[in-house]
C-alpha cells in the first residue's frame, strides 16, 4: 500500500513536469467592494450573447474541487444535499457526482460525498493561493478516473442547486457564466503576456471563470492542462498577481479557454449571487460567496455588519448552526431562500453539529 501510494504521488508530480514542460514548449474571493448598481450594469452588456439551447439529452457529472478543511466540508455537505434534491426533478440533465479532494489523503466525508482524491500541488507552488489546487486537481481526476457523462459540471462548495438544470452546452460550446468584475480587455496589457497578437483580439477571452461552468469532456481534457500551466505562470508574474488577486485562477481559465479557440456560451441565468441579485425566478444556482449584511429595517449595510447577517466566512472552523433565524421583513427573496434551503440542509444532514469542525 506504501509503496503503491509514493508511485502514485511521484507519477502525479511526473504528469505536472510534463505538463510544464508541453505548456513552455508551445506557449513562448476577492474583497471586492461594490454597489448594487454597478453590479447589475456590467451584467446587462451580456444580453445580446444570452443563447437559449439546452442540451437536455446528454447528462454531465457533477464535480466539486474541495479541501479536507471543516470551511470546505460543511459547505460541501449542503451542496450535495441540494444536488441529491434536484438530481431528478423534471428538467435536470445531472449526472453523478464526485467532490474532488485536492487534499492528497481522504477524511471523515468519503462515506457520505461521492469523493475522489487527488494530490495537491507539490509544497509551496500555489504560494498560499490555495485555488491554484482546482485546475491541477482537474487534470489528475480526467486521467485516473472512471467517467460515464460525457460532460462536466465544474461547481464549488458554495453552490446550491435551486432549480433543476438542464445541460445547457453543446459538443463544441461549454456554456459559462459572465462575471462582471472578469474585464479582460480593461486588461490588454497583462493578458498579452498569456494571450498573444497571433491568437487573435482580447476580446476573444470570455468574461468567465471556471465555474459553473458545462463542458464536454473531451474539450475540459485539452483545456485544462493549459490551465494549469497559464494558472501557475499569473501566479508567478508580480504584476499579473497584483492586478488580479483572488480572481487569478478565474482568468487563467478564460486564457486557457481562449488558447485552444474555445468561445463559451453565456448563461446569465445559469446563477444568482444575493445580496445583489434580488430573485430567484428561473436561475439555477445560488452562490453563497458575498456576505449577506442587513439592519432590522431591511437595508442592505454592505461593507458594514448588519444587524442581521449571513456570511459563510463566519464559519471559517465549524459549520452554522442549524435554524438559523431568518431575514427582517424587507429583504430581498434571494437572501431569504438561501438561509431556509440552508436550514433545511441542516435539519436533514445527520452529525451536522459535530462532524466537520476544524
Amino acid at each position: 500500500m506504501i509503496v503503491r501510494k509514493n508511485m502514485g504521488r511521484v507519477k502525479s508530480l511526473l504528469m505536472l513536469l510534463m505538463v510544464l514542460g508541453f505548456f513552455f514548449a508551445t506557449y513562448n474571493l476577492v474583497s471586492l467592494i461594490i454597489d448594487h448598481k454597478a453590479g447589475r450594469d456590467g451584467l446587462e452588456s451580456f444580453d445580446e450573447k444570452v443563447i437559449g439551447f439546452t442540451n437536455t439529452n446528454s447528462k454531465f457529472h457533477v464535480a466539486v474541487t474541495a479541501t479536507d478543511a471543516a470551511y470546505s466540508q460543511w459547505q460541501c455537505r449542503i451542496m450535495y444535499y441540494w444536488y441529491k434534491k434536484t438530481k431528478d426533478m423534471p428538467g435536470s440533465a445531472m449526472g453523478k457526482f464526485t467532490r474532488i479532494l485536492h487534499s492528497g489523503r481522504g477524511d471523515q466525508l468519503m462515506n457520505e460525498i461521492p469523493t475522489f482524491v487527488v494530490d495537491p500541488l507539490p509544497e509551496g507552488l500555489d504560494r498560499g493561493y490555495i485555488v491554484l489546487n482546482r485546475p491541477w486537481a482537474f487534470v489528475q481526476w480526467l486521467e485516473k478516473a472512471k467517467i460515464d457523462e460525457e460532460y462536466i459540471l465544474m461547481a464549488e462548495p458554495d453552490h446550491i442547486f435551486v432549480n433543476p438544470l438542464p445541460n445547457l452546452a453543446t459538443d463544441t460550446e461549454p456554456a459559462g457564466y459572465p462575471f462582471f468584475y472578469i474585464k479582460p480587455a480593461e486588461n490588454e496589457k497583462i493578458m498579452r503576456k498569456f494571450y498573444p497578437k497571433e491568437y487573435g483580439p482580447v476580446t476573444n477571452v470570455d468574461p468567465i471563470g471556471n465555474s459553473p461552468v458545462i463542458i464536454h469532456k473531451f474539450l475540459l481534457e485539452e483545456i485544462a492542462p493549459t490551465w494549469v500551466n497559464v494558472s501557475l505562470r499569473m501566479k508567478d508574474d508580480p504584476e499579473t498577481d497584483k492586478a488580479f488577486g483572488w480572481v487569478l485562477e478565474m482568468y487563467a481559465y478564460a486564457v486557457a479557454s481562449a488558447l485552444h479557440g474555445i468561445k463559451h456560451i453565456l448563461r446569465k441565468d445559469f446563477m444568482l449571487q444575493p445580496p445583489w441579485d434580488l430573485e430567484v425566478g428561473k436561475k439555477f444556482i445560488i452562490h453563497y460567496t458575498y456576505g449577506c449584511d442587513y439592519n432590522m429595517q431591511g437595508k442592505l449595510t454592505y461593507g458594514k455588519i448588519g444587524e442581521w447577517r449571513f456570511d459563510k466566512r463566519s464559519y471559517l472552523t465549524g459549520p452554522p448552526p442549524k435554524n438559523l433565524s431568518l431575514p427582517p421583513p424587507g429583504v430581498p427573496e434571494s437572501v431569504v431562500r438561501l438561509v431556509k434551503m440552508v436550514n433545511e440542509a441542516t435539519a436533514n444532514i445527520p452529525n451536522w453539529e459535530s462532524l466537520n469542525r476544524s
